[in-house]
C-alpha cells in the first residue's frame, strides 16, 4: 500500500511586489501546500525586512509556494503570478517603489526556466499587457523566510488600511478569475 501524504513536491520562488499580496492569493490556490513569505536574489547573508526596504541588499520581497504538480503545475501558478501583478512595471507595483518590488521568478530547475521563459514569451506575444514584460528569470539561489510577523500577513491584519486597499481588491480579482481552481 503506497503512501499518499508522501506525494511529490515542488517549489517555486516568485516576486511581484509585496509578497502579501502574493501570499494571500497563493495561499487559496489548490494545489499549493505551503506559502512562506521572504527574500531572494540579492548579495547579503540574513536580510532583514529594514534592510531589503532600504534597497541596499538587491533582495527582493518574494514568496515560496511549495505545490504538488499533480494538482497545479508550475506554469499554472505562473499563470497566477501574471495575473496577480503588473510584470510590465520596472521595480515598482503601484505605490511600491524599488528593486525589491520587482517582479521575479526564481527558477530551481531547467524545466522551470524554460516553462518561465516560454510563457512570458506568448504572453508578449498576445500583447496580454500593454507594455512588455519586464519580469527577471533568474536562478534561484538562497531563501530567505522574512520575519515572523509578514507571514499570513493579510490573514491576519485584513483590516489594516494597505490590505484592505491594496491585498484585498487583488485577492477578490483571483477568487473571482479562478473560482474552480480555489481549495475547497
Amino acid at each position: 500500500m503506497s503512501d499518499t501524504s508522501s506525494a511529490i513536491r515542488e517549489v517555486a520562488t516568485l516576486g511581484g511586489g509585496c509578497f502579501w499580496c502574493l501570499e494571500a492569493v497563493f495561499d487559496q490556490l489548490a494545489g499549493v501546500t505551503d506559502v512562506v513569505s521572504g527574500y531572494a536574489g540579492g548579495h547579503v547573508a540574513n536580510p532583514s525586512y529594514k534592510a531589503v526596504c532600504n534597497g541596499t541588499t538587491g533582495h527582493a520581497e518574494v514568496v515560496q509556494v511549495t505545490f504538488d504538480p499533480a494538482q497545479v503545475s508550475f506554469r499554472e501558478l505562473l499563470e497566477v503570478f501574471f495575473s496577480a501583478h503588473d510584470p510590465t512595471t520596472l521595480n515598482r507595483q503601484g505605490a511600491d517603489v524599488g528593486t525589491q518590488y520587482r517582479s521575479a521568478i526564481f527558477f530551481h530547475s531547467e524545466a522551470q526556466r524554460a516553462t518561465a521563459q516560454q510563457l512570458i514569451a506568448e504572453l508578449n506575444a498576445a500583447h496580454a499587457w500593454p507594455g512588455t514584460i519586464v519580469t527577471e528569470v533568474a536562478e534561484a539561489g538562497t531563501f530567505y523566510p522574512a520575519e515572523d510577523y509578514h507571514q499570513e500577513y493579510f490573514a491576519n491584519n485584513g483590516r489594516q488600511p494597505y490590505c484592505q486597499f491594496v491585498v484585498a481588491p487583488k485577492v477578490a480579482k483571483f477568487r473571482k478569475q479562478y473560482a474552480e481552481r480555489l481549495k475547497k
